[in-house]
C-alpha cells in the first residue's frame, strides 16, 4: 500500500516503510502520511506482531524503535532555541492579500511564502502547534519527556507577531490537519508596513543575532544571497570599433554574476533615486535575473549605483539593451565613474587614460607649433592651442569658447600649423564662418601662418576655384554659401572643419544646420565666443555637429537638461551638464587670463523725448496696443506673434527717429528725434577729446539718417552693413586712423572685426540680447587694445527702450521669448507680459 502500512499500538503509531521512520500519530507527521491514515481503517492489535515480523524483513532492525512501553521515557532539560523555516506554501488566498508575492497556482489556490515556528530543546525541536502536543516525543529511537519553557516559547511567537506575522487561521479557513495549519503568513501591504524582502534581508539577520536558527527551503520564492567577495569592474571590446562595454560582477557561491543587466533595470525607475537616501546600515537589495535577490551593503554600493544613476540621468548610457558602452566621447564620464566608485577596474587601459587626461587639464601634452609660425602665443593661447592638439590625437572634436578678443583666430591658425608640419593635414581643412570674415580670415592667416595656403571660396567666381580645393590647406566658406554649394563640400573629404561663430549654427532646423551636419571631416571644431545666447538647445546643436548623440536626441536633452535647467532651476543637472562637456568645450574669460587689458566704463545715456516725438510715440503705443489686443481677441496669443514683434518694433523705431515709421503725420507734425540730437552733441565732445568711436545700430536706415546730420557736419566716416562689399577697406581705414567714427550695422559688423583703434563704442538702440551687444562691444574692448574702453548705451526714457533695460535684468523670460521669436521661433508670452510690454511708461 505504498509502503505505508498502519498498526494500532496501545498508543497509535504510524509506520512509513518506505521511509524506514514510525512515529505518533498526530504527532509531526508527513503530510502524505496523514491523508493515507484518514482513510485507512484501524489494524487490530493482535495483528500488531505480525506486522512488525513482517516490516522487519523490509526494514533494518536498528531503524525499528521499541515501542514506549518497553523503554522508560528521559526527561529532557534544555534551554529553547527558536526555530524558523521559510517555506514555499499554497492556499486558498483572497486575490487582493499580498500581490506582490502571492502567486496563483489553480482556481482560489495560491502559492504564498509562509514561516514555520518550532522551539529547539537540545536535540528534539518541538512543532508550534495550536493544539496540545502528547507529553512525550520520540526521536532516533529514545522517548524523551521535554521540560518545556513556556515562557521562552511565548516570546518567540509574540517577536514573531511584532515582525508582522500573523497564523494562517486568522487569514483564511484550513481543516484541523491542514499542511499549514499551524504556520504563519506575513501580514503585507495595507498600510502596516510589512514586506517579504525587509524580512529576509534586514528581520532573518537580527533573529540569527538573537540566537534564532534560520532556514529557507530552496522552493523559497525569495531566495537572498550575498557576495563572495566585493564587485569588481572589468571593460571588454564591444560590439562596434573602439567600443568597450562595462562589466560590473561579483561571485556568488563561486560564479561571478554580471550585474550590469539588473542596475539598468532598477536605474531606470523614477523611484531607484530614493532607494540611495537610506542609511549605510540598511542592506541594497538588487534583483538578479535568476530570480534570487542579491544583499549588498549600502555603503558599499551607493558610490557605484549615484554614479550610473547621474550617468544615465545625463543620457551617457542606454539602458534599453542592457549594457553600458564607452567610445573615445564618453573617456571622460569612464574616468569619472572610475574615480567615484573605488572599484577595482580591469582594461581598457587606452581609454581609461585619455579619461584621465581628459579630466585632468594639466595632463595635456605640450605642443609646439613650427618655426614657421610667426605669432608669440601667450600662455593661455599656447594652453589652447595644447588642447586642440589633444583632441585631435584622440580623434575627438570641441567648442573653443573663449571670450572675443582673446584670439581664437591665431590659436586655431597654430593647430593647423602644426598638422601640417607634423604631415597629417594630407587633406584640407574647410573654415566656414560669417561673410565678414572672409577677410580676416585670409589676412591673419597670411600674417600668423604664411606657410599654409588659403582659398577664400566666396564670390560669383567662385566656382572655377573648385578645382584647387585638393592643392590648398585651408578652404574658407560661408554659412550662406553652404546651402548654394553643398555637393563640392560635402563630396570632399577634410581633414578639419571648423565653424567659426558657431552660434550660426544654432538653429538645428535651418539649412545651413543640416548641411554642415554632411561635412564629412577627421575632426570637427567650433569657434563660438558665445556658444549660448538664448537657451541651452543652442548648445544641443553645436554638440550635435561635433558629436551626434553624445546629447542625445533634441527631445531627451530638452526632457532631461533644458526643462529641468531653465524652467526649474536644477543646479544638480546643470552641474551635471557641465560636467558632461567640460572636456569638449574650453572657455577662458578676459578677466581670467588677461590681466593687461585696461579697464571697461559703461555708461547709460538716458534720453528725453521732445513733445512732438514723445506724443507720436504715445499714438503709436496706443494704436499698436489696440491692434495687439484685437489680434489676440481673434486669433489668441499663440498665432498673434508676428502681430506683437511688427508693434514692439514700431514702438522702437519711434524712440530711434520717427522718420523710420514712413508715416505722412509724422511729416506733418515735424517731430525731431531727441537721441540723435543727443549723438551729435555726444560726437563733438568726443571728437574734441580725440576719441576713436565705434556706433552700433540694428536699423541700417538709422545709420543712413546718422549719416545725414554727419555730412551736414562736416565729420568724416565709414561705414558697415550687410551691403558692403569692400569689407576689409572701412576697417583699414577705420584702424589707420583715416577717420574717427565708424558706423556699423549691428548684424553685420557685431562678430568678427578687429578694431583696437576705438577706445569708445556707442549703442544707438538697445537690443534684447545683452550678449549681442557685448560682441559688439568686443571689438573694440579686446587683445591690443591699450587704451580705457567707454560703451554709451542710448535708452530713451518713458519707452519701450526703457523697459528692455529693466526686464534684461530682471524678467529674463519675457526678453528670452522676444529674442527666439526674432530669431524664428514661437513667441512664447503671457497675456500679462504682453499688458507690461504695451502698458504707458511710468511718470517722468
Amino acid at each position: 500500500d505504498e509502503g505505508l502500512t498502519a498498526v494500532r499500538l496501545p498508543q497509535p503509531w504510524y509506520i512509513d516503510a518506505t521511509a524506514g521512520t514510525m512515529g505518533p500519530i498526530g504527532f509531526d507527521m508527513p503530510a502524505k502520511v496523514v491523508r493515507r491514515l484518514l482513510d485507512a481503517p484501524p489494524i487490530p492489535a493482535e495483528v500488531a506482531g505480525e506486522v512488525r515480523a513482517q516490516l522487519a524483513s523490509r526494514m533494518p532492525a536498528a531503524k525499528l524503535p521499541v515501542p514506549h512501553e518497553m523503554q522508560p521515557a528521559e526527561v529532557l532539560h534544555a534551554p529553547m532555541r527558536p526555530h524558523l523555516r521559510l517555506i514555499n506554501g499554497a492556499l486558498p488566498m483572497d486575490p487582493n492579500y499580498g500581490r506582490g508575492t502571492a502567486r496563483p497556482l489553480s482556481a482560489g489556490l495560491y502559492a504564498i511564502p509562509l514561516a514555520r515556528l518550532a522551539y529547539g530543546y537540545g536535540t528534539v525541536t518541538l512543532p508550534r502547534s495550536a493544539r496540545p502536543l502528547p507529553k512525550l516525543t520520540l526521536r532516533d529511537g529514545r522517548i524523551y519527556d521535554v521540560a518545556r519553557d513556556l515562557a521562552a516559547e511565548g516570546e518567540a511567537l509574540e517577536e514573531l507577531r511584532n515582525l508582522g506575522f500573523l497564523p494562517v487561521s486568522d487569514l483564511v479557513h484550513v481543516y484541523y490537519q491542514h499542511a499549514h495549519s499551524d504556520d504563519f503568513v506575513l501580514r503585507e501591504g495595507g498600510g502596516h508596513g510589512h514586506n517579504w524582502l525587509d524580512f529576509v534581508t534586514q528581520g532573518v539577520p537580527r533573529l540569527r543575532e538573537m540566537g534564532w536558527v534560520v532556514e529557507t527551503d530552496t522552493d523559497f520564492p525569495m531566495q537572498v544571497v550575498t557576495a563572495d567577495a566585493d564587485i569588481d569592474a572589468e571593460l571588454v571590446e564591444g560590439s562596434g570599433i573602439d567600443w568597450l562595454e562595462l562589466n560590473l560582477g561579483v561571485h556568488i557561491d563561486g560564479q561571478r554574476v554580471d550585474l550590469v543587466p539588473p542596475l539598468l533595470k532598477l536605474i531606470a525607475k523614477p523611484e531607484t533615486a530614493l532607494l540611495m537616501e537610506g542609511q549605510d546600515s540598511k542592506p541594497f537589495v538588487l534583483p538578479l535575473p535568476d530570480g534570487r535577490m542579491l544583499s549588498l551593503p549600502m555603503a558599499r554600493i551607493r558610490p557605484t549605483l549615484q554614479a550610473l544613476l547621474e550617468l544615465w540621468s545625463s543620457g551617457g548610457i542606454d539602458g534599453e539593451n542592457g549594457k553600458i558602452g564607452f567610445s573615445r566621447l564618453h573617456a571622460a564620464e569612464l574616468a569619472e565613474l572610475e574615480a567615484r566608485t573605488g572599484l577595482t577596474w580591469r582594461g581598457g587601459e587606452a581609454l581609461r587614460d585619455l579619461g584621465r587626461t581628459l579630466r585632468e587639464s594639466g595632463g595635456i601634452p605640450v605642443a609646439a607649433p613650427p618655426c614657421t609660425f610667426k605669432a608669440m602665443l601667450r600662455p593661455y593661447q599656447a594652453q589652447g592651442v595644447n588642447w586642440l592638439q589633444f583632441l585631435a590625437g584622440a580623434g575627438l572634436g570641441g567648442v573653443l569658447a573663449d571670450d572675443m578678443g582673446l584670439g581664437k583666430t591665431v590659436q586655431t591658425l597654430a593647430h593647423l600649423a602644426i598638422e601640417k608640419a607634423a604631415g597629417r593635414m594630407n587633406r584640407p581643412c574647410l573654415i566656414v564662418c560669417p561673410t565678414s570674415l572672409i577677410p580676416n580670415w585670409t589676412n591673419e592667416a597670411g600674417r600668423f601662418a604664411p606657410d599654409l595656403t588659403v582659398l577664400p571660396l566666396h564670390g560669383p567666381k567662385r566656382k572655377s576655384a573648385v578645382p584647387l580645393i585638393p592643392s590648398h590647406d585651408i578652404v574658407l566658406s560661408t554659412y550662406p554659401l553652404l546651402t548654394r554649394d553643398h555637393e563640392i563640400l560635402i563630396a570632399q573629404d577634410w581633414h578639419i572643419v571648423i565653424l567659426d561663430e558657431a552660434q550660426s549654427i544654432k538653429n538645428p532646423q535651418a539649412e545651413a544646420t543640416r548641411q554642415v551636419l554632411r561635412l564629412k571631416a577627421r575632426q570637427r571644431l567650433c569657434l563660438s565666443g558665445t556658444p549660448l545666447q538664448n537657451h541651452l538647445g543652442e548648445l544641443w546643436s553645436l554638440f550635435d555637429f561635433l558629436a551626434p548623440g553624445f546629447l542625445g536626441s533634441a527631445r531627451s536633452f530638452k526632457t532631461r537638461f533644458r526643462t529641468p535647467i531653465e524652467k526649474h532651476g536644477d543646479a544638480d543637472r546643470q552641474d551635471m551638464l557641465t560636467r558632461r562637456i567640460r572636456p569638449f568645450m574650453l572657455r577662458r574669460t578676459k578677466e581670467e587670463v588677461v590681466t593687461e587689458l585696461p579697464p571697461k566704463v559703461e555708461i547709460v545715456e538716458q534720453v528725453e523725448m521732445e513733445s512732438n516725438q514723445h506724443a507720436i510715440y504715445e499714438a503709436i503705443r496706443l494704436s499698436m496696443h489696440a491692434r495687439v489686443q484685437a489680434a489676440i481677441a481673434q486669433k489668441g496669443l499663440a498665432r498673434s506673434g508676428i502681430v506683437i514683434l511688427d508693434a514692439l518694433l514700431k514702438m522702437r523705431q519711434a524712440c530711434c527717429d520717427p522718420r523710420l515709421l514712413k508715416l505722412k503725420t509724422v511729416a506733418k507734425a515735424k517731430a525731431g528725434s531727441a537721441k540723435l540730437d543727443r549723438l551729435m552733441e555726444m560726437l563733438d565732445v568726443m571728437f574734441a577729446e580725440g576719441r576713436r568711436v565705434l556706433l552700433f545700430s540694428q536699423f541700417t536706415e538709422m545709420l543712413e539718417l546718422i549719416e545725414e546730420r554727419l555730412r551736414d557736419d562736416g565729420v568724416s566716416y565709414v561705414t558697415l552693413t550687410g551691403d558692403t562689399r569692400d569689407r576689409a577697406a572701412p576697417v583699414r581705414k577705420f584702424q589707420g586712423g583715416d577717420v574717427p567714427l565708424f558706423l556699423i550695422s549691428l548684424k553685420a559688423g557685431g562678430v568678427g572685426l578687429n578694431l583696437t583703434a576705438a577706445d569708445t563704442v556707442i549703442h544707438y538702440d538697445p537690443w534684447w540680447n545683452p550678449a549681442v551687444e557685448d560682441q559688439a562691444t568686443d571689438r573694440a574692448y579686446r587683445i591690443g587694445q591699450t587704451k580705457k574702453v567707454f560703451v554709451h548705451r542710448m535708452v530713451t526714457l518713458r519707452s519701450i527702450e526703457e523697459k528692455m533695460e529693466v526686464l534684461k535684468e530682471k524678467k529674463r523670460a519675457i526678453v528670452a521669448s522676444v529674442m527666439d521669436a526674432e530669431h524664428g521661433g514661437a513667441l512664447s508670452l503671457t497675456e500679462a507680459d504682453v499688458e507690461e510690454l504695451f502698458a504707458p511708461a511710468r511718470p517722468a
